[in-house]
């Protein structure tokens, strides 16, 4: 039965490589960040409407590589990203990102703790409030009583505590 993981947390938290490295770990696959690809072809002037898109776009990606992976699917951010997202830059989320955080599964959220050093890149937009961010992506999490743990740590550290923490649910 198909196990899905979703990184998730502040930005330049490690999601990414986060990813790809557990995908590499446990021999399966992962999803990449739609936003980042949607952000590029599009630029960084977007809009509620846009980051709907790039959810829905995350949500595709997910299923898709969810066909090709029988035991363990890592995903690169989650609905829990575009809600906060949208909640702090527009002070609401859509209906349709709110009902799919809730009903869209997942086995365990790998929370990006912002203890890595903030990373410049042009896509990113909140270097001086990660902790605060942090907040808000926990408490979600929390009242929902959805099941996850707090990564923490620097390089192989890092890795090997999301490692220990996927080893929970296999």
């Amino acid at each position: 039965m198909l196990k899905r993981v979703a990184i998730t947390g502040p930005e330049s938290t490690g999601k990414s490589w986060l990813a790809e490295q557990l995908a590499i770990r446990f021999r399966t696959e992962f999803v990449p960040e739609y936003a980042r690809e949607y952000l590029q072809d599009h630029g960084m002037n977007y809009d509620l409407k846009d980051i709907e898109i790039m959810a829905k776009g995350q949500v595709k990606n997910e299923e898709i590589a969810a066909l090709q992976t029988k035991t363990l699917l890592f995903c690169d951010t989650d609905l829990l990203v575009p809600k906060i997202w949208s909640e702090v830059v527009f002070g609401s989320c859509s209906e349709w990102i709110q009902n799919q955080f809730l009903t869209h599964k997942y086995d365990l959220f790998l929370l990006c703790y912002p203890d890595l050093p903030w990373e410049f890149d042009p896509m990113r937009e909140n270097p001086d409030n990660r902790d605060e961010l942090f907040v808000l992506y926990e408490k979600a999490l929390k009242e929902n009583n959805f099941p996850y743990r707090i990564v923490k740590g620097l390089g192989g550290d890092r890795l090997e505590n999301a490692i220990n923490f996927v080893k929970e649910i296999i």
